[in-house]
């Protein structure tokens, strides 16, 4: 064996302790800022009262274009070490509690970053880009007037 598959294994060493059993790898695993954009962007738009993300410039027009949709559109992310701080740019639904909506929003973001990359979430900032109004439904009532009176 050379000296770098020696050291190799010495790195992958495996130990186990008699009262628990634990495993211990060393591995090196980078994960893409991206990924942790799109893992973030998906948790922020499950939160209710987010009535979606805020575009950018550039993402805006490859969107109309026929670009592919991309999830983590108004997310940013500053990757420093295993530590981690996401900044969402959302607009809110009409009617909603703001600061509840970003409190819900923070919690999602901060605990689906944390479980699945093992980073260190050190703040989640929700920026509220605008206000998305419902569009009222006319009753269908007044809908068949309008079509019998022409």
């Amino acid at each position: 064996m050379s000296k770098k598959e020696e050291k190799a294994v010495e790195e992958a060493v495996i130990t186990t302790e008699t009262a628990e059993e634990k495993v211990e790898i060393a591995t090196n695993l980078n994960i893409s800022e991206e990924v942790i954009g799109i893992i973030a962007g998906l948790a922020a738009s499950e939160v209710e009262g987010i009535a979606g993300m805020q575009l950018g410039f550039v993402d805006g027009i490859n969107q109309i274009l026929g670009g592919n949709k991309k999830y983590s559109k108004g997310v940013k992310i500053e990757l420093e070490g295993k530590k981690v701080t996401v900044d969402i740019f959302v607009n809110v639904r009409y009617g909603v509690r703001i600061p509840d909506v970003a409190w819900a929003a923070q919690t999602a973001v901060k605990n689906a970053v944390e479980n699945m990359t093992g980073l260190e979430v050190a703040a989640v900032n929700i920026n509220v880009q605008g206000i998305i109004f419902d569009k009222e439904e006319k009753p269908k009532a007044a809908e068949q007037t309008d079509k019998t009176e022409e």
